[in-house]
C-alpha cells in the first residue's frame, strides 16, 4: 500500500490533494473506457530512479553517457512488445512516444509530407482528434478526408469507405477509434489501402489488450504501422508504442527523436516493459475476457431499461448511448451521473454536428473489471443509470448506494 509518507513530510498540501483524489477513485465507479488502474508494481517502476536519467537517442546511440542499464530496459520493452503480439523481426518497435497523439503525429511526420492527404474517421462517428480533426495539428498540417459510419445502424460501411478512398486517393488511411463499439475489420481496410497505394495505420489504443489476448482481430497481418497507447486495456503507464514494418523503422525513429521529442521518459518505458510482461500471463487473458463479459452485460441491461445504444450493442470494452430519446444531452447526463459517483463521459454520436453539447454518453468496463467487478455489479450500475437519467431520481441519494458498493472492491495499486 502506498502511504506517501515522504511526500506528506515534504509537501503536506500536495499530499492532501493526492490523498483526496485517491479516495475519490476508491469511492466512485470509473466507467470511462480510456481509463484504468495499475498495479502497485507499476507505481514502483514509474516512481523509480530511472526518471533521473537523460537518454536522448536510441540503445547504443545515445547523446549522453551512463545509459548501459537503460539501454537494456528499452530493449526489454521492445522484446516483450514483440512477444505479446507474436511479431517476427520484420516489425520495428519504438517505445519512446510520450502518448498516443504525439505517436500519431510522429507517424505522419515520418511517412508523409506536410499537406499530403490522409483519411481518418470522423470525430462524430467515433474517431480521434489526432486522426485529422481540424482542432488538432493532424488536421492542420495535412489535407484530410473523413469517413463516417452508416447513420442507419452506426456500423462502418467498407463499401462507402472504399469509394471515398478511390475518389480522393489519400497517402495514408487511418483505422481505429476512440468511440466505436464494434469489431474493426483490418483486412478490409488493408484491401482498400492497397487499391489506392496508401499506407495503413491502425490505431489500436483502446483495444490493444483485447488484441493481445486474441479476443479481437489483430491488425498486424494487414497494417503498415500500428500504434497503441499503453494505459487503457493494456493496463500500463501513460505512454505509447509504434510498431512498423522494418523498412519504415528508420523514418519513424527519426520522426520520434529528434523530429518531435527530446529525451524519452525512462521510468515510463520501464512501466511499458512491465505491462507487456504482465500481458503474457493467464490472469491477463482472463481479465480481458471479463472486460468483454462485463461490457456485454452492461449493454444488455441498459437496453432492457430502454436506452438506445449506437450499433445496438458492443463487441469490445465500450458502449455508446444515444440519449436523444430521453430528452437530455451528453453533458447533462455526465454531470448527473457524476453527482452520484458514476464517472462516464459525454461523447458525440454519428448524427451529431457539434462536440460541445453531444447527444451521446460513452461508458467502458476496463477500470471496474480491474477492481474485480463482474456481471452482477454491471446490472446494478445499469439500474442506477436508469434511475438517474430516465426516472429522474436524486443523484445524491443514489450516491450512497454507489459508494457502499465501490468501497467493497480494492483500488488496485493502493489497496492490494
Amino acid at each position: 500500500m502506498f502511504k506517501f509518507l515522504k511526500l506528506k513530510k515534504d509537501d503536506s498540501k500536495l499530499a492532501d490533494l493526492i490523498f483526496k483524489e485517491t479516495d475519490r477513485q476508491r469511492r466512485t465507479l470509473d466507467l470511462i473506457p480510456s481509463e484504468n488502474f495499475v498495479f502497485s508494481s507499476m507505481l514502483e517502476a514509474i516512481g523509480s530512479p530511472l526518471m533521473n536519467k537523460y537518454s536522448e537517442g536510441y540503445p547504443g546511440k545515445r547523446y549522453y553517457p551512463g545509459n548501459f542499464y537503460y539501454d537494456k530496459i528499452e530493449k526489454l520493452a521492445q522484446e516483450r512488445a514483440r512477444k505479446v503480439f507474436n511479431l517476427n523481426k520484420n516489425w520495428h518497435i519504438n517505445v519512446q512516444p510520450y502518448s498516443g497523439t504525439p505517436a500519431n503525429i510522429a507517424i505522419y511526420l515520418g511517412l508523409l509530407n506536410f499537406n499530403d492527404k490522409i483519411m481518418g474517421m470522423k470525430l462524430s462517428a467515433g474517431g480521434h482528434l489526432s486522426h485529422g480533426h481540424n482542432v488538432s495539428f493532424s488536421g492542420r498540417g495535412y489535407k484530410v478526408v473523413h469517413y463516417g459510419v452508416d447513420l442507419k445502424n452506426g456500423f462502418l460501411n467498407y463499401t462507402e469507405i472504399e469509394k471515398l478512398a478511390k475518389k480522393h486517393k489519400p497517402k495514408m488511411i487511418i483505422c481505429g477509434a476512440t468511440a466505436y463499439p464494434r469489431i474493426i475489420d483490418f483486412q478490409k481496410f488493408s484491401q482498400i489501402a492497397k487499391k489506392v497505394g496508401a499506407y495503413l495505420l491502425a490505431d489500436i489504443s483502446h483495444i490493444a489488450g483485447l488484441v493481445a489476448a486474441k479476443i479481437h482481430p489483430s491488425p498486424f497481418p494487414f497494417a503498415d504501422v500500428v500504434m497503441t497507447t499503453t494505459h487503457k486495456t493494456l493496463r500500463g503507464p501513460r505512454g505509447a508504442v509504434i510498431f512498423c514494418k522494418k523498412e519504415l523503422g528508420e523514418k519513424i525513429d527519426k520522426a520520434v527523436f529528434p523530429g518531435l521529442q527530446g529525451g524519452p521518459h525512462n521510468n515510463t518505458i520501464a512501466g511499458i516493459a512491465l505491462a507487456f510482461h504482465l500481458a503474457k500471463s493467464k490472469n491477463f487473458i482472463n481479465y480481458q475476457k471479463q472486460i468483454l463479459k462485463n461490457a456485454g452485460t452492461l449493454a444488455k441491461s441498459l437496453k432492457n431499461f430502454g436506452f438506445d445504444l449506437v450499433t445496438g450493442g458492443t463487441d469490445n470494452h465500450l458502449i455508446l448511448i444515444d440519449l436523444k430519446n430521453i430528452g437530455i444531452n451528453g453533458f447533462e447526463a455526465e454531470k448527473l451521473l457524476e453527482r452520484a459517483g458514476i464517472i462516464a463521459n459525454r461523447n458525440t454520436i454519428p448524427s451529431d454536428v457539434s462536440a460541445f453539447r453531444p447527444s451521446g454518453l460513452r461508458l467502458g468496463t476496463p477500470a471496474l473489471t480491474s477492481r474485480g467487478m463482474k456481471e452482477k455489479e454491471m446490472k446494478r450500475i445499469a439500474f442506477w443509470i436508469y434511475q438517474i437519467l430516465i426516472l429522474k431520481k436524486s443523484p445524491e441519494k443514489i450516491k450512497k448506494e454507489v459508494e457502499k458498493m465501490a468501497i467493497k472492491f480494492i483500488l488496485p495499486g493502493i489497496d492490494e
